[in-house]
């Protein structure tokens, strides 16, 4: 027999009562999160990851002290990447933009439950410190965007230690690094107009203090166009550090110019860099020795991203691309070729979005907005795909799940007193 009306009744207010204890458990969890109890914040950071939703939390903020720490966060945020620790935890690195002196390196490291238990410098006293990248020894390359800028090699785990200066890799208005491990050399991109994309092959590796520098030029005939791969060639820079002289990217005629040299990041045999005045995606293939344009914004025809800076790449290798500014989105470039806006900053003028970097379990992405305040936040994922289970979006998910499990109990109850009568 089916459902009498009474017990529909009864269903519907088990059902209020569960769904209305379901919102009464997040806002509990929530204040408590608020509030700094750790267990809550773990715990919605697992419900939140189960039911895909984000969270958003700002880590620091520029001229303040870190939470719990006395470090005072620096000015002008830039690059950025994360480094795991022994014991399960991590550290955030951020550059410093600040000219005259004032750049640097600040970090932020974590536990194993991602709570902030310290804030320090590893690099002070350097010129508008852009991007950089991290190294496979654990090391983070700290680049110097200024017309004779350097590399500095800074250690995330020592507090209040200095970089040490890496002149081999060239003086130039450096903008990021990127390691190919497998084929032990460093790829270097150059913030001008005019700009060239460098490699750096070290005489032992991974020791950077001497090497060769290299300029790529893209071989073929005219200027190369989307859909298109073509080889690379190498040619040695004569004087990678130039003083009052010829500059770098003055030095090797064949080489190829690019516009604007911005983020660049290594995964999988692939280097992923931008170029921000022409609004492109590029991708070095280091085993085929070939280069192709993965995004180009006056051909694509979704044009979600404008003026790519920094970049990095997800667990299932999607490319994430901060935007500066245009409408200050991080951009995802994913491999199905999809062009996906992951999040936007709103409210805020005169900044870009800076630094993004996941933590080593591909869980949370840290990134900076760099100005109007200089703040860096923290949003949970996760950020690869689950193995695909179909289900309900949301928190739907329990509601209709206990919505059936009641209506089961109920529907067993009066087949039951069906049967005994």
């Amino acid at each position: 027999s089916g459902l009498t009306m009474a017990q529909f009744g009864d269903a519907v207010r088990i059902l209020g009562v569960v769904f209305v204890a379901m919102a009464v458990i997040w806002i509990v969890l929530a204040v408590a999160a608020f509030l700094g109890a750790s267990w809550a914040r773990v715990v919605l950071i697992v419900l939140l990851a189960l039911y895909g939703l984000p969270l958003l939390a700002i880590m620091a903020t520029s001229g303040q002290p870190v939470a719990g720490t006395g470090h005072v966060w620096h000015s002008d945020p830039d690059g950025g990447a994360s480094f795991a620790t022994g014991d399960g935890g991590f550290v955030y690195v951020s550059n410093s933009e600040v000219s005259g002196g004032g750049g640097g390196v600040g970090a932020i490291r974590f536990d194993a439950a991602a709570q902030i238990v310290d804030a320090y410098a590893i690099l002070t006293g350097t010129d508008s410190n852009c991007a950089g990248g991290a190294t496979p020894w654990g090391t983070w390359l700290s680049c110097e965007e200024e017309s004779r800028g350097r590399v500095y090699e800074c250690n995330p785990f020592a507090p209040g230690s200095q970089g040490v200066e890496r002149p081999a890799l060239g003086d130039f208005a450096h903008e990021a690094a990127a390691v190919d491990d497998r084929h032990q050399c460093v790829y270097l991109t150059e913030d001008r107009s005019d700009g060239l994309l460098y490699r750096f092959r070290p005489d032992a590796y991974p020791d950077l203090s001497s090497g060769t520098l290299e300029a790529a030029e893209i071989q073929g005939a005219g200027t190369i166009a989307p859909g298109e791969i073509r080889s690379l060639a190498w040619h040695v820079v004569p004087n990678p550090n130039p003083g009052g002289g010829t500059s770098t990217r003055h030095q090797v005629t064949a080489a190829t110019p690019f516009d604007g040299g911005e983020g660049c990041f290594f995964e999988r045999g692939l280097v992923y860099f931008t170029t921000k005045g022409d609004s492109r995606v590029w991708c070095v293939n280091t085993v085929a020795g070939t280069i192709r344009i993965v995004y180009d914004l006056a051909t694509t025809g979704v044009p979600e991203l404008a003026r790519p800076d920094n970049v990095t790449v997800t667990p299932c290798g999607d490319v994430f691309v901060a935007e500066d500014p245009d409408d200050l989105q991080i951009v995802a470039l994913t491999q199905s070729g999809g062009v996906v806006p992951v999040l936007q900053l709103t409210g805020v003028s005169g900044t870009e979005i800076t630094g993004p970097a996941l933590d080593p379990s591909g869980t949370r992405l840290y990134f900076s907005s760099q100005r109007s305040p200089g703040e860096t936040f923290e949003v949970t994922g996760p950020f690869a795909p689950p193995p695909h289970v179909p289900a309900l979006p949301g928190p739907w998910t329990a509601f209709f799940a206990a919505a059936l499990a009641v209506a089961g109990a109920l529907r067993l109850r009066a087949t039951t007193r069906a049967e005994d009568r």
